[in-house]
């Protein structure tokens, strides 16, 4: 935090820091192309799912043994992106890293967006969702299942939280300055506002309110990818039976989560100009934790391939020649490679973690992390314990059809008109926490 600054400088900085994160919000410049954009590809989203209504799942690929394809590896790529909120906001706000502040209220919008539609997934992937309440009515403790929806549930309630609680400030702040906005948007900044006068009192019982919701939010965060990993290693199915699973997954899911902010940052930075509040040094900054979250998550891929690699019993044998040199290596390989090696090796070096250079990696390591969940999901399935005979060549191979590719497209349309949605009414980076580490007296922000 910079040194506390006298009443009028704080005021005039204060200015300067309302106007430059404020117009965003006032600026619609290829605003309509891009929501015309999100529009159409809900249209053609909604049309798939309800062919897959009318029809049944067979129009999809899933089948009697593949029946968790692109549609679970959505659901466990949306439920790993969603813990970055945890990761920035939580451990590295507790440990207070002070060159997080621009970037929390990215995170949380991202982690917020991801967890809602994690849920949406289940449903597109169930062939009768009107049967969905059953698991609330009917569910049983020993499910993972059950678990699963539980502590996705209260991530995003408690992700919910974190986003609009220290947005009281703000909307106060906005309140006050967008006052030729629409009535309704008017009415939203005077319900979140919750009477703020920028009192010492109030401001003490947000900074508590955030911290305890920073801790509870580490062990939910933890627990949702956990509980994920257990749908899987709960079974006796080659490639899902390990103990790692748990740390596993959670590893990889800060990898695609920092990945997802880099990019978020770039977006907001160039679009925005915000070039004063998200720099270089916090490209630098998330480039190195990149790194780290990477070689974590090496660490564990390393684990989870040589030590059945080493055994090399029968049926793992039959899956890991599938994923090494068989019809998934392409795959693979490309994954390991180019999503998590080759990325963790050039963030090595500070010219790979200016702006653009990232934004590149990050692509790359965000896709390599999808098509990974595709490979831990749909391999396994291939190659059962009793040998798969006497079926159609479609329930051997896994193709997966243009409805179940809508429908995986869906939710990630969803995930970005939620983060446009937010971006538009709110400044994506906070007013009230940026004024504060620059020095700028507490109350002069009302």
């Amino acid at each position: 935090m910079e040194k506390k600054l006298s009443l009028e400088e704080s005021r005039q900085r204060l200015t300067q820091i309302e106007d430059d994160l404020i117009r965003p919000l006032k600026s619609h410049k290829g605003l309509e192309i891009w929501v015309l954009f999100l529009l159409l590809m809900l249209t053609l989203g909604f049309y798939a799912y309800y062919l897959q209504l009318r029809d049944g799942l067979g129009v999809t690929a899933l089948r009697d043994y593949v029946q968790w394809g692109m549609y679970i590896s959505n659901f466990v790529f949306f439920v790993a992106t969603s813990l970055i909120g945890m990761l920035i906001t939580s451990v590295l706000g507790l440990l207070r890293i002070p060159w997080i502040t621009p970037l929390t209220r990215i995170a949380e919008t991202i982690a917020l967006a991801f967890a809602m539609f994690a849920g949406i997934v289940i449903i597109i992937d169930m062939g009768r969702p009107d049967r969905f309440p059953y698991l609330f009515l009917h569910g049983r403790l020993q499910s993972p299942i059950l678990w699963d929806v539980t502590v996705v549930t209260t991530y995003v309630i408690i992700s919910l939280l974190l986003l609009f609680i220290p947005m009281i400030p703000d909307a106060a702040i906005l309140r006050r300055r967008m006052q030729n906005s629409p009535k309704w948007q008017q009415a939203v900044y005077k319900f979140l506002s919750a009477n703020w006068v920028a009192a010492p009192e109030q401001y003490a019982l947000i900074k508590k309110s955030i911290r305890v919701l920073a801790i509870l939010i580490i062990p939910t965060a933890l627990a949702i990818h956990t509980v994920t990993s257990w749908l899987f290693a709960s079974t006796l199915r080659v490639g899902w039976d390990s103990t790692i699973f748990g740390p596993y997954f959670v590893s990889g899911a800060f990898v695609s989560g920092v990945a997802a902010v880099i990019i978020a940052m770039y977006f907001f930075r160039t679009n925005y100009k915000l070039h004063n509040y998200i720099t270089e040094a916090h490209f630098n900054r998330m480039g190195q934790l990149l790194v780290l979250m990477c070689f974590i998550y090496l660490y564990f891929n390393l684990n989870e391939y040589f030590v059945p690699a080493y055994k090399m019993r029968k049926a793992e044998g039959h899956h890991l020649e599938a994923l090494f040199t068989g019809n998934w290596a392409v795959m693979f390989w490309a994954t390991q490679l180019g999503g998590l090696v080759i990325p963790m090796l050039l963030l090595i070096f500070k010219p790979f973690r200016k702006p653009l250079p990232a934004l590149i990696i990050s692509i790359f390591v965000l896709v390599g992390a999808w098509f990974k969940r595709l490979l831990i999901v749909v391999p396994t399935q291939q190659h059962p314990y009793l040998p798969i005979q006497n079926v159609p060549q479609n329930f051997i191979t896994y193709k997966p059809t243009g409805v179940e590719i809508m429908l995986t497209l869906l939710p990630m349309v969803g995930v970005l008109i939620v983060i446009t949605i937010i971006a538009k009414l709110f400044p994506i980076v906070p007013i009230w926490e940026t004024a504060h580490e620059q020095g700028i007296d507490e109350s002069v922000i009302k």
